[in-house]
């Protein structure tokens, strides 16, 4: 096993990724799962490996991912975002094009709360004059 890996964590709504880049053939790991057993629809192994396409690094590394929260979306999500912050760990070049595709942005949205005194975030209760 190689001692060189770059790490990085990724967020995207409630989920969390910790991603670890290692030299070697482009295997992706998800949970001590592969990628296509994981991630079982094409668009979420698609989003997941965005960031390897961007900078032509795809068969250069060997991802493992611990991932956790939210859903299957909000999970392909944080885990783009965590390759892409590994990979600017292991190359600071390769910022500008990840940045410009926009890899390194973490995405705000977030479920907004329930407020006290009414049934939902912005939902009202029904208001009658009489």
């Amino acid at each position: 096993m190689s001692t060189v890996q770059h790490y990085g964590t990724g967020r995207r709504k409630t989920s969390t990724a910790r991603v670890f880049l290692r030299p070697g053939t482009g295997n992706l790991t998800v949970n001590d799962k592969t990628l296509d057993q994981y991630f079982f629809n094409k668009t979420h192994q698609m989003v997941v490996k965005q960031p390897l396409e961007a900078s032509d690094t795809l068969s250069k590394f060997d991802v493992v991912v611990n991932v956790e929260g939210g859903g299957m979306h909000g999970q392909a999500g944080a885990v783009q975002h965590g390759i892409a912050r590994a990979l600017v760990d292991f190359s600071a070049e390769l910022r500008q094009v990840l940045k410009k595709a926009g890899f390194l942005t973490r995405d705000p949205r977030m479920k907004e709360r329930k407020k006290y005194g009414q049934p939902g975030a912005r939902k009202r209760f029904q208001f009658s004059k009489r």
